[in-house]
């Protein structure tokens, strides 16, 4: 018997590490959100991008392959 994955535990791993790596983009997205507001600038573009990273982990959990899994890490890089 071959190597088996535990889905659910991957899952969570993925989680872990999609949150992980927001956290400085989210950072930095608060950071032009400040910006703009303090000179009356456009913050569409911003508030778009922070939920997009905010919903970032919502799929996962219909996830059910290693391969899906491994894809939605690359998800940030984007």
């Amino acid at each position: 018997m071959g190597i088996v994955t535990n889905i659910t535990k991957a899952k969570a791993i993925v989680k872990t590490k999609l949150r992980a790596d927001r956290k400085p983009l989210l950072e930095a997205q608060d950071v032009l959100f400040q910006r703009a507001l303090e000179t009356s600038a456009d913050t569409a573009d911003i508030v778009t991008e922070k939920q997009r990273l905010r919903d970032i982990t919502n799929d996962v959990d219909a996830m059910t392959t290693e391969a899906e899994l491994k894809t939605k890490i690359t998800t940030l890089e984007e």
